[in-house]
């Protein structure tokens, strides 16, 4: 066994070195559910066959000893030196491969249903979110407020809420679910969105925004035209620049493109059921729905709400809109 558990965790390795060499695409989800079931039939195996085993092994040591002292004792020798604890601790003592596979499990399952119902890390790769979210910021997504799902496949099972406009939602990248995406909800089933002239008209009403001073794009080193902007009952602050032309054309065929008209002006979308219609607040750098289309329920991984850690800006720690 100690060979097998070497044997796999060297592959462990290989996988994860792979994956971040970029070798090869992980699933990180996937991983931990198996390394979940792993550790737990290890730790089966622990309680029911290796633990009694010693235990037994340790018992039949303490019986011997007895009956050599009970020997030795009608024979007049009172005093025995040996080494018999040491020896019952060495019994009874648990294997590297089982402290490294059973000892683990209870570690590894707090972990899997903690990221896997309640809340998931996610680090913000890109630039698509300023200035709500920026590269570096480490988030937590909220995994059971759109409705409790089953790990790796995804499947919702429990409805709770529906993604809302002004939402910033989490969800797997149509084109490539593997991928994580983070994007604003500006657009639920039914609704109309078109985005013209550096524009968001949601139902065909403009969406209210105002200006704000420039915003200092660190990564990019420039000032850019800042606007809070209102969707629903969320106020969130966007970055466009209101005097360029739109530029909007699909990368590829996605499903439900003919519900899209591209034009000069922009793109106009009628969001099918059960699809969401994704945009970051970064509008002039951002590759959204605008450029691959909707984001469909199944996709959705959960609602990101705070920034736990920047490692350059402790200041960034907090809630967000």
């Amino acid at each position: 066994m100690g060979s097998l558990t070497g044997v796999l965790y060297g592959a462990l390795v290989v996988y994860l070195g792979g994956w971040y060499l970029g070798k090869w695409t992980g699933n990180f989800s996937l991983l931990l559910f198996i390394l979940t079931v792993a550790t737990l039939a290890y730790w089966l195996a622990e309680r029911f066959h290796f633990a009694p085993r010693r235990a037994a092994a340790a018992a039949t040591l303490d019986r011997q000893d007895a009956e050599r002292r009970e020997r030795l004792a009608s024979q007049g020798i009172a005093k025995v030196d040996d080494n018999v604890a040491q020896a019952r601790d060495t019994l009874l003592m648990q294997p590297w491969w089982l402290d490294w596979t059973a000892g683990l499990f209870p570690v590894i399952l707090v972990v899997f249903l903690l990221r896997s119902f309640l809340f998931e890390p996610f680090k913000i790769p890109s630039g698509s979110m300023v200035p709500t979210l920026l590269i570096g910021d480490l988030i937590l997504v909220n995994k059971y407020h759109y409705g409790i799902r089953l790990p790796v496949i995804n499947k919702k099972i429990i409805q709770i809420n529906d993604p809302q406009r002004g939402d910033v939602m989490v969800f797997r990248y149509p084109a490539n679910p593997s991928i994580d995406y983070i994007k604003r909800v500006v657009g639920v089933p039914g609704d109309q969105i078109d985005y013209l002239n550096q524009h968001l008209y949601v139902n065909g009403k403009l969406a209210d925004t105002q200006p704000l001073e420039p915003f200092y794009d660190e990564d990019a080193v420039r000032f850019a035209p800042q606007y809070t902007e209102k969707l629903g009952t969320a106020t969130h602050r966007i970055l466009v620049e209101t005097k360029l032309p739109s530029s909007a054309a699909p990368l590829f065929e996605f499903p439900f493109k003919e519900n899209c008209r591209y034009s000069a002006e922009g793109v106009r979308c009628k969001v099918p059921a059960g699809h969401y219609f994704m945009m970051g607040d970064n509008r002039d750098n951002s590759q959204d729905s605008r450029f691959w289309g909707f984001v469909p329920d199944q996709n959705i991984v959960g609602k990101a709400f705070f920034v736990w850690m920047n490692f350059g800006s402790l200041k960034r720690i907090g809630s967000f809109n």
